[in-house]
């Protein structure tokens, strides 16, 4: 029989040494990435690098987030596990399911279809029933399911596209990396009566949101 590697300890020294040491201090969150196996959502021959402290390549030019930046935008979202939150950016499902444990519903879209599919079927063989996927322009949001309590983009764009602030609930968060193609800054929007408050999280480097309210692929 093959032997399957544990992963279990490397996920426990990737929460002691890459989170709480900076300031990841919400115990959902640091439960969560404790738990989600990250080595599922990438290729086997990069499996013993799935808790280093860097992204890596999933194909189709995409990248699955350092874990740090993972649990850094989630933990912005501020999620109890009532929220209803829309993903921009699928990519390899493993934000995804993150996500989709720490809040009641997931819409998620990918751009690539193949990504899609592969992420889909991995969240479904983990066993997650909570989320709802589409292939299509993520910059346009998810119209048909809003508003939304939470909303993460885990793709730079040169600004935050207007369908997804409108898509936001009252009192509803999103994280977003803005900028140029090169780097962007993390930003969170809180939406309070209409009006919308900024807070920056610091520089970071996201491939590029490619679309109608995006980059130009």
């Amino acid at each position: 029989m093959a032997h399957v590697p544990d992963y279990r300890l490397a996920r426990e020294r990737m929460v002691k040494t890459q989170l709480a040491p900076r300031g990841i201090n919400d115990p959902r969150v640091l439960e969560v990435m404790g738990k989600v196996p990250r080595d599922r959502f990438i290729e086997e021959a990069l499996s013993g690098e799935a808790y280093n402290d860097h992204p890596l390549p999933i194909g189709h030019k995409q990248t699955i987030s350092q874990p740090y930046i993972v649990a850094l935008m989630t933990e912005a979202l501020e999620l109890t596990g009532e929220e209803k939150v829309l993903e921009i950016g699928t990519g390899s499902g493993y934000q995804t399911a993150i996500l989709a444990d720490l809040s009641r519903k997931v819409f998620t879209v990918e751009r690539v279809r193949d990504l899609m599919v592969q992420a889909r079927n991995i969240l479904a063989d983990l066993g997650y029933n909570n989320v709802m996927f589409k292939a299509f322009d993520g910059t346009f949001g998810w119209q048909e399911y809003e508003p939304y309590d939470a909303i993460m983009v885990t793709a730079g764009a040169p600004k935050i596209p207007q369908p997804l602030l409108d898509q936001l609930a009252d009192g509803g968060r999103l994280i977003i990396p803005v900028g140029d193609r090169f780097s962007q800054e993390l930003i969170k929007v809180t939406k309070k009566k209409g009006d919308i408050i900024q807070k920056n999280f610091g520089g970071c480097r996201f491939v590029d949101l490619v679309g109608v309210h995006g980059w130009k692929d």
